[in-house]
C-alpha cells in the first residue's frame, strides 16, 4: 500500500466534516450561552464548508450541479462565520467583563 496525498486530505476532510457536524450539534442542543453557541455554530460551519469544498477539488467525477453550487456559496458562509467569530471574539475596549 502506498501512501497518498490525495487519501489523506479527504481522509481528514471527512474528519473535518464529523468534528463540524459534531461542534454545530453541540451548539443547537446543549449549548445555553447565547454567545458560546454562535462560536460553536460558527466553528462548525467553518469546518464543513471547508471540508465539502476539499472534497470537491479534490475528487476526479465531473462537477455536478450541486458542486457549482458548493463552490459559489461556501466561500459566502465560511466568510460570514469567520467574520462573526471575530466581532466575538473579545469584549468592546473599554469594558473590562
Amino acid at each position: 500500500m502506498t501512501f497518498d496525498v490525495l487519501q489523506l486530505a479527504v481522509g481528514a476532510s471527512w474528519v473535518a466534516t464529523g468534528l463540524g457536524a459534531g461542534l454545530w450539534l453541540w451548539s443547537w442542543l446543549r449549548e445555553k450561552d447565547a454567545i458560546r453557541k454562535l462560536r460553536f455554530l460558527d466553528c462548525g460551519v467553518v469546518l464543513l464548508f471547508a471540508s465539502v469544498l476539499l472534497r470537491i477539488v479534490v475528487q476526479t467525477r465531473v462537477m455536478s450541479v450541486w458542486d457549482w453550487a458548493m463552490i459559489f456559496v461556501g466561500p459566502l458562509f465560511i466568510a460570514a462565520a469567520l467574520w462573526r467569530l471575530a466581532r466575538t471574539a473579545c469584549p468592546p475596549p473599554g469594558r473590562s467583563d
